[in-house]
């Protein structure tokens, strides 16, 4: 691997959005080191590319994966935080226990959990992205998808005091709503496809926001809470 490209990691990495922002990265000259359940993507070959297994709602999964980057590479320029779970999302019922928890445990406790080991290996002036959604803010409450919305909300707290807790490091921490996107989670009527959604991500790495602003894919540009 060329030890002078960027250095990305993304989560989640095995289809959707995160791996079609994975080939974008490639492309665009990133080193990648991409995470996925199985510790594979198939059909997906590059020798910038290293694929780790990662499942975030594993303690155990979590602290190999973080040790495997760390042994990988000396520091981490962008870290995509990914992966996450929506079986509510399109749900106009009220929320059901067990499913509540699963979304949780993935798309808050994991993602969190994560990320907090990960700090230490970013560097300064790194950049930290979620994929999260617009169906987090309260400007944006709907009736529908009570887990995922709760837990987007969330993840949009999280960036947002992450944020201040790693300025002095000018690490800049941007979450991102990708748009409604054509995935499993999406379905087949979402407008964007993962590709579009990727290069909307991409736009808003390069344009770095100031840090704890929210993205918009949909509008290229930065939206309000």
């Amino acid at each position: 691997m060329d030890t002078h490209a960027k250095t990305a990691v993304v989560t989640g990495a095995n289809s959707g959005i995160g791996l079609a922002l994975t080939k974008k990265l490639l492309a665009e000259g990133y080193r990648v080191i991409a995470t996925a359940r199985s510790g594979r993507i198939d059909g997906l070959h590059h020798d910038q590319l290293t694929v780790i297994p990662l499942d975030i709602t594993d303690v155990a999964s979590t602290e190999q994966a973080v040790a495997r980057i760390g042994q990988l590479t000396p520091g981490i320029d962008l870290l995509v935080n990914n992966a996450g779970v929506a079986p509510d999302v399109m749900s106009m019922a009220p929320p059901e226990r067990t499913s509540f928890h699963d979304t949780f445990a993935t798309n808050v406790d994991g993602t969190v959990f994560f990320t907090e080991p990960m700090l230490a290996l970013l560097k300064d002036g790194a950049q930290v992205v979620f994929i999260t959604s617009s169906m987090g803010l309260p400007s944006q409450a709907g009736p529908n998808g009570t887990a995922y919305r709760l837990s987007k909300a969330a993840v949009n707290m999280y960036a947002a005091m992450l944020a201040q807790r790693v300025a002095d490091r000018h690490i800049n921490v941007t979450p991102v709503h990708p748009g409604w996107v054509q995935t499993r989670l999406g379905g087949d009527s979402a407008p964007f496809t993962p590709e579009q959604a990727a290069d909307g991500i991409f736009q808003g790495i390069v344009a770095r926001p100031e840090s704890g602003q929210f993205w918009n894919v949909e509008t290229n540009a930065v939206m309000a809470y």
